[in-house]
């Protein structure tokens, strides 16, 4: 994991193993499996194929469920964070936020929290990407998976 410096046009993270290596390994396998039972059509290659996809859905629904996690730890990081820094009045209103919102909030400085948090209640950002776009003082996230 690369220490280096973060911002909005440059955050995104690529997980060598899974992105380069098992997904698509198990997707050209799948493909090959499912183009060999139709090629030589038999209760074995059909069973190979029905096993290839099950490997890629076992890869794929383990990255989506190690998201999912991550997305709730961020959601209650966040959630404790801005209890943290928001006056009594936008404090009451952080259900209001999205699991999307939070996640994109998590970059802003504690500086420049409060203000954005007041800007997402107001309906200024139509999206997490706008959200992210508009921190200025960009805190980086080297621990996403």
């Amino acid at each position: 994991m690369p220490q280096t410096k973060q911002s909005f046009e440059k955050h995104a993270q690529w997980t060598p193993l899974y992105h380069f290596v098992a997904s698509p390994l198990v997707a050209f396998y799948a493909v090959y499996k499912v183009s060999q039972a139709f090629k030589a059509p038999s209760s074995a290659t059909a069973w190979e194929a029905v096993f290839a996809i099950g490997v890629m859905a076992i890869v794929w629904s383990s990255r989506i469920m190690a998201l999912t996690v991550q997305n709730r730890v961020i959601r209650l990081e966040m959630r404790l964070r801005l209890r943290e820094l928001l006056s009594a009045d936008l404090a009451k209103r952080i259900p209001e936020l999205t699991t999307r919102q939070l996640i994109a909030l998590r970059f802003a400085s504690d500086a420049e929290l409060p203000a954005l948090v007041e800007r997402t209640l107001k309906g200024e950002f139509a999206s997490g990407k706008a959200i992210k776009a508009a921190v200025k003082d960009w805190q980086s996230d080297f621990l996403r998976a």
